[in-house]
């Protein structure tokens, strides 16, 4: 059996370092799995020669101990708030603390500080004041430039303005992180550093050297007067990352300018199996064995990522801003590798639980002349259609799926991914491998995502029309009925979506009721940094269109309109009538309770 990074000095000392090179600091416990960027990090860093050391939530309270336990690195601190932003990880959409942490053994809330990767960066910073610390991971890539922050209902700076720290490496970082450490360890001075791919960094000159091609932003003074300067920033931004050749962006903040050097190109085949077939342990650090299992850890344990990547461009998602917009695959030697791998593990008692990524069937999809996909702008490749350069044939998908199914150690695979069904097209393939997944990759429950019924909310969101899943639910019911099944189509939807007004949650119920839905699970739309949704929500304007839109913003606003999605609960109704008579949408009340509106009084 290999060996597990080290996050004790016992552990360094074990392995005869005198000095470790780099010390990443984490907000997520220590998982040794793939799936978890601080892992990636460490054994990538690993592979190439250097010592890495892991400091997972330390704590920030007492005399940072944790900080200094592993002494000054040779090369620099990595620093991340973990694998979730840590706003999102300890509130929900109605700004309430949240009582649990996925990421901390035993689900236990409490071990990382609001706005970790700020925290840390102080930390390490006061601690060792000459040591570079490079921010990454999603809390800090989504923050690079002024951006809107829903918890404290205000435009922030930068992070890299906010702190002392000395880089930025945004997105999936493993080769720049690499190239960061070469260049540390060659003795190059921070400036080097500037000229990298997939940095952002702070500088007190405008630049004008490091590269051909320069977009100056509105400045983070000028965003703070004018949400409009706010919605023109984040066109320019979106419409940047959605290409694979683009420019470097600039914006000033006072008397520095944050500068963001375009992305590495997509990663290869070659690149993504190397990542992933680095040797992981697959599991948990034992220090946390007493703590109790890790919720997330617990989740993926026994699924198979597939690729990285998002094309699908929805509003409100983070993807593709971090992973990319261009798919990255795995090679189908190293996915069934990882599968071999799987079935040796004693504790697999035979059920792969996903075997997909950000969505389960984009593996292997991309442009299939690559000329025309770098100049491509784009926001989406399924959105408003599926784009004539797209390769979507769903048939190696299904082809990978009977070939993992058939080893002899795999009882049940399922496919846990949400399933992209914009997708589907005549001769791709796409219905039939909707039609395996249901009928032997189900569990008996599937999820799909239409998010909302009404066309010009959905066109906000850049989702497909509600009458794809309709068709979906159709098809779903006839393969059901064919094979004998007692499945379930399980939809997601979401309330206070920006353009979504009352009355299209009601007619959302209307149509909820129609078709026999009665929801458990739903989402209040939460803003989280750099998403189309989020500066929507912040400036009240479309930056595609620079048009005014409708945004519901008050907790009683918010409440109403999720409210609409328990229609069928008795004890709703009083306040749903009354939600529907005050916002002028009486004429939903026959379509959703029949006889009964007279049964109940005004309010």
């Amino acid at each position: 059996m290999g060996h597990f990074l080290p996050i004790t000095l016992e552990e360094v000392k074990r392995l005869g370092w005198e000095q470790v090179d780099v010390v990443l600091v984490t907000g997520d416990a220590y998982i040794d799995h793939p799936s978890f960027g601080t892992a990636v990090i460490g054994r990538t860093l690993e592979a190439a020669g250097y010592r890495v050391a892991i400091i997972p939530q330390p704590n920030w309270r007492d005399d940072l101990r944790d900080f200094r336990k592993f002494g000054r690195p040779r090369l620099f601190f990595g620093v991340t708030s973990g694998a979730m932003d840590s706003m999102v990880n300890h509130y929900t959409a109605a700004r309430r603390l949240r009582h649990d942490d996925a990421y901390t053994p035993g689900g236990q809330a409490g071990f990382r500080p609001d706005r970790a990767a700020y925290v840390y960066a102080r930390i390490l910073k006061q601690l060792y004041p000459d040591v570079p610390v490079i921010l990454a991971g999603i809390e800090a890539s989504m923050r690079r430039l002024a951006h809107y922050d829903y918890w404290d209902d205000r435009l922030f700076p930068s992070i890299l303005t906010d702190t002392p720290a000395d880089l930025l490496n945004y997105g999936m970082g493993e080769r720049t992180t690499l190239k960061i450490a070469r260049l540390l360890d060659e003795g190059k001075p921070m400036e080097d550093l500037y000229t990298l791919p997939q940095v952002a960094y702070v500088t007190a000159y405008a630049p004008s050297t490091h590269h051909s091609q320069f977009i100056t932003l509105n400045s983070f003074e000028e965003c703070l007067k004018s949400k409009r300067c706010e919605a023109e920033n984040y066109h320019v931004i979106e419409l940047e990352s959605n290409k694979i050749e683009c420019a470097t962006l600039v914006q000033r903040h006072g008397d520095k300018y944050v500068v963001v050097n375009p992305p590495e190109p997509p990663m290869t085949t070659e690149e993504i199996d190397a990542s992933f077939d680095l040797p992981y342990l697959r599991l948990p650090h034992p220090k946390y064995k007493k703590r109790g299992p890790i919720p997330a850890f617990e989740m993926i344990r026994w699924s198979v990522n597939t690729h990285r990547g998002c094309f699908g461009g929805c509003s409100f998602c983070t993807i593709s801003a971090h992973q990319g917009k261009q798919i990255a695959s795995r090679s189908e030697a190293s996915i069934l590798g990882e599968v071999e791998r799987i079935a040796q593990d004693p504790e697999f008692h035979g059920v792969l639980t996903d075997l997909g990524g950000p969505s389960a069937n984009m593996w292997r999809m991309g442009g299939k002349d690559k000329a025309l996909c770098r100049k491509c702008a784009r926001y989406s490749c399924s959105m408003p259609s599926l784009c004539k350069n797209l390769d979507s044939d769903h048939r190696p998908m299904t082809e990978l799926m009977r070939k993992v199914a058939a080893h002899p150690k795999v009882k049940h695979l399922y496919v846990g991914s949400g399933i992209r069904c914009d997708l589907f097209a005549e001769g791709n393939g796409g219905w039939d491998y909707f039609r395996q997944v249901v009928v032997n990759h189900t569990s008996g429950r599937l999820k799909v995502a239409p998010e909302h019924s009404s066309a010009h909310v959905l066109a906000l969101m850049r989702k497909p029309g509600f009458e794809l899943f309709r068709e979906t639910k159709r098809r779903f019911t006839e393969i059901c009925k064919q094979a004998g099944l007692r499945y379930q189509l399980i939809p997601y939807f979401i309330s206070s979506h920006p353009g979504c007004r009352m009355e299209d949650m009601a007619q959302l119920a209307v149509d909820l009721k129609q078709m026999g839905y009665r929801l458990e699970q739903i989402q209040d739309f939460t803003p989280t940094p750099m998403t189309l949704s989020t500066e929507m929500y912040y400036t009240g304007i479309d930056p595609s269109t620079m048009k005014p839109v409708y945004v519901a913003t008050t907790p009683a606003d918010k409440a109403d309109q999720r409210r609409m999605f328990f229609f069928y609960k008795p004890e709703l109704k009083g306040e749903i009538l009354h939600s529907l008579r005050r916002s002028g949408n009486e004429k939903y009340i026959q379509k959703l309770f029949g006889g009964e509106k007279n049964h109940f009084t005004k309010r």
